[in-house]
């Protein structure tokens, strides 16, 4: 942080976390402490898509809609708790109506991934699921 920041520029770091619904709640408070402890003032941003990934029996890539949102309220929560600011979250998603994340309210399940299954790489959120998504952010937004 030093050598990258050594005026302690607010924002000239950028910090991005992909940790996964079941680490983010252990792994980032220690670093909000460490980097606070340094008086470095980065933009965090959360990547709650690529620590959530799995593959099913039937070979699909995918993401479970309950473990992102999991991972986007641990983000808050660490940062609330520590006194900072979290700054961003990175979401793949889309407008149409695809069925490449497991879950949400039109509870996609594996045996429903091949009916619009059209990502060639990484699953989006649906329509539906990033509008879900969406509200939550702006919940926690809302609560600080």
């Amino acid at each position: 942080i030093d050598k990258l920041d050594p005026n302690r520029e607010p924002g000239r770091l950028t910090f991005i976390t992909r940790m996964g619904a079941g680490k983010v709640r252990d792994a980032l408070p220690p670093l909000l402490e460490a980097i606070k402890q340094v008086d470095a003032n980065p933009l965090w941003v959360t990547d709650p898509m690529h620590g959530n990934g799995l593959t099913t029996p039937n070979g699909y890539k995918t993401r479970r809609v309950d473990d992102v949102v999991d991972e986007v309220k641990g983000f808050f929560e660490a940062h609330r708790a520590a006194g900072t600011y979290p700054g961003g979250i990175h979401i793949e998603l889309t407008g149409d109506d695809v069925t490449e994340c497991l879950g949400g309210s039109e509870q996609i399940d594996e045996a429903t991934l091949a009916t619009r299954y059209e990502s060639l790489c990484d699953p989006r959120l649906n329509h539906m699921q990033s509008l879900e998504l969406a509200f939550l952010v702006a919940e926690e937004l809302g609560a600080r």
